[in-house]
C-alpha cells in the first residue's frame, strides 16, 4: 500500500496533469503558512507562484516542487510581529543573497555529508509534521474564539470525505494511469460535495484568494546598519533552513527516480527566487517535500510540472479563486494523507535492530526534533552526533605493528591520527623500556590534523628525555607540510616521503 512512487519517464501530458494537481494543494498550504508568519494569505501564495517557477526553469532539480513553507514560515514570526512585513521582505532578500553566495561557492555539494540515518530521519521526521498539520483542518474556532475539534456529522463528513480522497488515490491507479488519481480524487470529492450540498469546510472557508499580479516594490526599510544588524541574523536562519530542506528534499527525489539533481544550481535558483519574491511582496520559500511528493507520485519528471503548478496557482488567484474557493479542504487533507504514507520510511521499523545502535539512535534523534523544533537544527544536531560517533569509532582503530632488530624498534602504524585517536597512540609506545633507536612507520597510517603533530611532538619530548632518538617514516608530502608548518615543534628526521594525491570531488 505503501510504495506510491510511479517509474514514469518525462511525459508533458504527465507533467501538466500533475503541475494541476500540485496548484490544488499549495493553495491551503500557502494560506496556512501565512497565517503561521502572521501575514496576509497573499504573500504565502505569491510566495509560492514566484518561488515555485523561478526555482521549476532555473532550478537543479526537475520534478522538485518549491514554494511558501513552514520551516521557514516559523522563523519569521517574530519579525514580523516585532518590526511589521516590510521588514520580512528586506530580509528575505537578504536570504536570497546568502543563498546564491552559497551557490556560487558551490557549498551545495556538502549535503552529502549529511549521513543515511540523519536522511531517514529527516523524511520520517517532515511525515509526521506533515500528518500533525492535517490535524489542524479537523478543528474549528468556537464562538470563544478557542479552537475546537470538530464533533458529530461534522467530524464523520470530514472523515468520509478524507478516506474516500484516500481510497481514489489508492485505487484508481489499477485502472487507469490517464489522469494523475490525487487531481481525479479532489474532482470527484468536489463535485460530490457539492452535488450532495454536504456541509464540509472548503478552501473559501480558510482564506479569500482572489487577488492581482504581484507587484514590485523595494521594501520600505531605512537602509542603515542599524535595520541590517535587525534583518540579518533571521535571513542567515532562513537561508540555512531554506537550503537544508531543499538540498534534503533534492536528495529524496534523486533516490525516487534514480536521477541527479544540481545542489550547486539549486542553491543559485533558490536564492534567486527569494531575491525576487523580497521585492515582488512574497514571503519567500524554499522546496516542500509534501508537494514534491505529489508531483513525482503524479507522473510529473520535468520542469514543465512545476512551471505549471505555479502559473496554475497564478491562475487561480487572478481568475478562479470562486472555484477553488468550494473545493472541499478534506479532499486536500486526503492527498496529503496518502503523501504522509508514501514518505514515511517504514522499512525504518524493520532495521532499527539490525542497523548499529548509534544509526538507530540518530535517527530517532533526528525525527524527534523534527516534530519538536525544526528541521534544520535536527540535520545539524544529527550530523554533529553522527560525527562524534565516527570519531569515537575511528578512534579506536589506530595500532601498530611492532617489529625490533639490529638494536631498531619500528612501529608500524595502522589507522588515522587524529584528534580522536591521540589518547590511543601514545598509550602504544614505551619510551622508558624501548631501544635508543626508535622508528614510526607511517606506510600505512596519516596524520590528520594539528592535534596528531600535538601528539607526535609529546612523544617526541618523551624519547628526548630517555635520550633516544625518534624517527618518522614513509610520510606523504602534505604531512610532511603540516610538520614544517609546525617549525621545530617536531624533533624528528624525516625520510622517504612516498608520493599520493588526495581525492577531490568537483561535482556540484
Amino acid at each position: 500500500m505503501f510504495n506510491l512512487i510511479r517509474k514514469t519517464t518525462d511525459n508533458p501530458k504527465n507533467d501538466i496533469l500533475s503541475g494541476l494537481t500540485v496548484a490544488l494543494a499549495l493553495v491551503p498550504e500557502a494560506v496556512a503558512f501565512a497565517f503561521v508568519a502572521g501575514v496576509n494569505p497573499l504573500v504565502g501564495l505569491y510566495a509560492a507562484f514566484m518561488v515555485g517557477i523561478i526555482t521549476s526553469i532555473f532550478g537543479g532539480r526537475p520534478g522538485m516542487i518549491s514554494g511558501a513553507t513552514g520551516a521557514m514560515a516559523v522563523v519569521m514570526v517574530a519579525l514580523v510581529a516585532d518590526h511589521g512585513v516590510e521588514y520580512l521582505f528586506a530580509a528575505v532578500v537578504l536570504c536570497g543573497l546568502i543563498q546564491m553566495t552559497a551557490g556560487i561557492l558551490k557549498l551545495g555539494k556538502f549535503i552529502r555529508l549529511v549521513p543515511q540515518p540523519v536522511m531517514l530521519g529527516f523524511v520520517n521526521g517532515l511525515a509526521i509534521v506533515i500528518f500533525l498539520s492535517q490535524l489542524e483542518q479537523f478543528k474549528f474556532v468556537d464562538d470563544a474564539g478557542m479552537k475546537a475539534w470538530l464533533e458529530g456529522n461534522a467530524l464523520y463528513v470530514m472523515l468520509g470525505l478524507v478516506a474516500l480522497t484516500m481510497a481514489i488515490i489508492h485505487f484508481l491507479p489499477k485502472l487507469t494511469n490517464a489522469i494523475p488519481s490525487a487531481l481525479a480524487a479532489i474532482v470527484v470529492v468536489s463535485f460530490g460535495a457539492i452535488w450532495l450540498g454536504l456541509d464540509t469546510r472548503t478552501v473559501g472557508d480558510v482564506a479569500n484568494i482572489a487577488g492581482g499580479l504581484p507587484e514590485f516594490s523595494i521594501p520600505a526599510v531605512p537602509f542603515t546598519l542599524e535595520t541590517l544588524w535587525i534583518i540579518l541574523p533571521y535571513s542567515l536562519i532562513l537561508a540555512g533552513v531554506g537550503l537544508i530542506e531543499s538540498l534534503l528534499t533534492l536528495t529524496l527525489i534523486d533516490e525516487l527516480t534514480q536521477t541527479r539533481g544540481n545542489s550547486n544550481r539549486e542553491c543559485l535558483a533558490q536564492g534567486a527566487s527569494n531575491t525576487v519574491n523580497g521585492f515582488f511582496g512574497g514571503m519567500g520559500g524554499c522546496a516542500m517535500i509534501g508537494q514534491s511528493m505529489i508531483n513525482i507520485n503524479s507522473g510529473g519528471r520535468g520542469r514543465l510540472s512545476g512551471i505549471t503548478a505555479a502559473i496554475a496557482l497564478l491562475m487561480f488567484i487572478l481568475f478562479a479563486s470562486d472555484i477553488i474557493a468550494q473545493i472541499p479542504l478534506a479532499a486536500l487533507v486526503g492527498v496529503m494523507m496518502m503523501v504522509v504514507l508514501g514518505t514515511f520510511e517504514w522499512s525504518s521499523f524493520r532495521i532499527l535492530k539490525k542497523i548499529p545502535r548509534t544509526d538507530a539512535f540518530v535517527l530517532i534523534l533526528v525525527s524527534g526534533i523534527t516534530v519538536a523544533t525544526d528541521l534544520a537544527m535536527a540535520v545539524i544536531i544529527g550530523v554533529i552526533v553522527s560525527a562524534l560517533v565516527f570519531a569515537w569509532e575511528h578512534a579506536q582503530h589506530i595500532r601498530a605493528d611492532i617489529k625490533e632488530e639490529n638494536g631498531v624498534k619500528t612501529y608500524e602504524l595502522h589507522g588515522p591520527l587524529f584528534f580522536g585517536s591521540t589518547s590511543y597512540f601514545l598509550e602504544l609506545f614505551d619510551p622508558k623500556n624501548d631501544p635508543n633507536n626508535v622508528v614510526i612507520e607511517f606506510k600505512h597510517s596519516r596524520v590528520a590534523d594539528h592535534s596528531g603533530l600535538e601528539v607526535i611532538d609529546t612523544l617526541a619530548e618523551r624519547y628526548n628525555k630517555e635520550g633516544k632518538t625518534l624517527s618518522l617514516k614513509h610520510l606523504s608530502p602534505e604531512c610532511r607540510t603540516l610538520l614544517s608548518k609546525a617549525g621545530n615543534m617536531v624533533e624528528v628526521d624525516v625520510i622517504e616521503d612516498p608520493q599520493y594525491h588526495v581525492a577531490t570531488d568537483k561535482l556540484g
